[in-house]
């Protein structure tokens, strides 16, 4: 038994001894050990943990009528758009105190104009953003390296339901706060809270404003990033969810170095294995997923998947059902190998893949260039007449909107290049501040300069 557990026995043995109200007064010992504490476990993790403000500016859709120039000057309105400031607080935790990067969620700093990290001590610092991956809700931020402590992060592959763990974070602005209790379950998946999903659930009281803070064992190691929690009645009922330290640590480590999350393809649809697959099947196990579709020249097609393969394992993980696969393979990089154990006619095999570049077929614009904030932009389908990249959602109150772009417009050319995808168009605009469209709307053409 650990010196922790020994100690956790003989205070709850002193607690229930000293129940009666003639002994209401707390011991300061049982049987001359003292009572068990997180204190010391927590001086040296909490100033690791720090609070995180955001400012963000919004600009205001405006009604139609704003937008005639006549109008305007008729009602003596003037030509800025509107706009007003909103402001959110959360949590993060520092992990590299040498170089000052934080780990938080994406949604806690997502499209915020300022960021401002408030640290244990009460100094309060700047922090810039290096990269956010909204699909699983990471984000890594870095401040001045000032006289920084760090978070140990502990391997949370070996976590068990069970085991003992702390939230430290900064629910409701109040300040940093401390709450415990333990994991209530591992790999939660399929609730449609991130796009990827591996989640740790506890019963420490994780609240709005804990996003990004730290879940930690009782050595005061980081083992996961505080992110949601299930609140039907709008409160915690004791159901929190963490993402585990080794996914946050991985998509760390590539948004450090490429500033984004570059997921790769596998080529591959796969559906849960149901009972009734099972028995059609001739199986006997009911978890696994099964192969519905291999998209032709895919790394899934070279390694020799086929359609009615049974996936039971990704890289030596289990996996339970289709939301497994997704996690174990969206969490990959290009160029990864990934082993992927199947059911092949009865057989268990390995198969071995590596991950391709995707063919991106949809892509918000502001990725593609700055003067395209507001659109989402989608490749032609290949047995279209015109191939080039259609507009397929556009912000009213988008610069490139006020510039007279509009939904269902196609960019066939930019900056005098022909282009047919998302690729093309994004070699063809890189490394210039104005942008001319080629564009055809309906039966008609015309150049469009955002500048």
């Amino acid at each position: 038994m650990s010196d922790f557990r020994r100690l956790l026995a003989l205070f709850l043995a002193g607690l229930l001894y000293f129940t009666d109200a003639a002994y209401a007064v707390w011991p300061a010992s049982v049987d001359g050990q003292p009572l068990p504490s997180l204190s010391p476990m927590l001086k040296k993790a909490t100033p690791a943990v720090v609070n995180i403000s955001t400012r963000t500016q919004i600009q205001e859709a405006e009604h139609p009528l704003l937008r005639d120039p006549f109008f305007r000057y008729f009602f003596d309105i003037p030509n800025q758009p509107r706009r007003r400031e909103t402001s959110s607080l959360g949590s993060g935790v520092i992990v590299d105190a040498r170089r000052g990067y934080i780990l938080t969620n994406n949604h806690v700093i997502d499209k915020a104009d300022e960021i401002t990290v408030t640290l244990n001590d009460g100094r309060h610092l700047s922090a810039k953003l290096i990269g956010a991956d909204p699909e699983s809700d990471i984000a890594v931020i870095k401040v001045e390296p000032q006289s920084l402590s760090e978070l140990p992060i502990a391997d949370s592959s070996q976590l068990q339901v069970g085991d003992f763990v702390v939230a430290i974070g900064n629910p409701f602005g109040l300040g940093q706060t401390v709450t415990s209790g333990i994991i209530s379950a591992l790999g939660r998946s399929g609730l449609g809270i991130e796009g990827y999903e591996d989640f740790i659930q506890t019963d420490a009281s994780i609240n709005p404003g804990n996003s990004g803070g730290a879940l930690v064992n009782l050595r005061g190691e980081l083992i996961g990033i505080n992110t949601a929690i299930l609140a039907p009645s709008g409160g915690n009922v004791g159901i929190g969810f963490a993402i585990p330290a080794n996914m946050a640590t991985s998509i760390m480590t590539t948004l450090i170095e490429h500033g984004e999350v570059r997921r790769g393809l596998l080529g591959v649809t796969v559906q849960d294995l149901t009972p009734d697959l099972a028995q059609a099947f001739g199986l006997s196990q009911t978890q696994g997923a099964v192969i519905t579709g291999v998209q032709p020249d895919s790394p899934a097609a070279k390694a020799k998947l086929e359609p009615g393969d049974i996936v039971q394992a990704v890289n030596d993980r289990r996996v339970r059902n289709s939301m497994d696969v997704r996690n174990a393979v969206g969490l990959q990089q290009i160029g990864d190998k990934v082993r992927i154990e199947v059911l092949h006619k009865g057989e268990s095999v390995v198969r071995e893949a590596r991950i391709a570049e995707p063919r991106i077929s949809r892509e918000e614009g502001k990725k593609v260039h700055p003067k395209l904030s507001g659109t989402l932009l989608g490749n032609t389908e290949p047995n279209e007449r015109v191939q080039g990249i259609r507009v397929e959602k556009i912000h009213t109150a988008s610069y490139a909107y006020q510039a007279g772009l509009r939904p269902g417009d196609l960019i066939v050319m930019a900056n005098r290049q022909p282009v047919r995808n998302l690729k093309e168009l994004r070699a063809a605009s890189g490394g210039s501040s104005e942008l001319l469209l080629n564009l055809q709307r309906g039966n008609g053409s015309f150049f469009l300069l955002l500048r």
